[in-house]
């Protein structure tokens, strides 16, 4: 028998005004982030400066990485703990999976990162995670 449930994960709402380090709001934004990844492993980020478009884009992108046939992810190496690809992993839960990238914000990185993910090219997913 097989269940159908759906995992609601938090949602936290970033604004400038919470991100000055000692404020109140610092404070309680730390403690929602704290708990969620207690909790959940992870939220999801809303940042006033980051338009529901490019967080549409960026999740697209993220499920068209999620969909990579095993094969390719296991290409994603690190002799860095955990900074490559983990797949799911019954301690943890058959349903998690992750990916390490260094440099995360360097272009060159997230390019070359996709190019073994497809290496029949994807330029709107390095585009994408870079911002155009």
């Amino acid at each position: 028998m097989a269940v159908d449930a759906e995992i609601v994960f938090p949602v936290i709402e970033f604004h400038s005004s919470d991100l000055e380090r000692g404020t109140e709001g610092w404070n309680r934004l730390c403690k929602r982030v704290r708990e969620a990844c207690e909790t959940f492993g992870c939220f999801e980020v809303v940042y006033e400066k980051i338009s529901k478009n490019v967080r549409e884009d960026v999740f697209g992108l993220l499920k068209e990485l999620f969909d990579v046939p095993v094969e390719r992810k296991q290409k994603n190496t690190s002799p860095i703990p955990f900074h490559g690809w983990v797949g799911p992993c019954k301690e943890i839960s058959l349903l998690y999976e992750g990916f390490g990238l260094g440099d995360a914000s360097n272009y060159d990185s997230i390019k070359s990162f996709a190019q073994v993910m497809w290496p029949d090219g994807h330029p709107h997913f390095w585009y994408g995670v870079m911002g155009d």
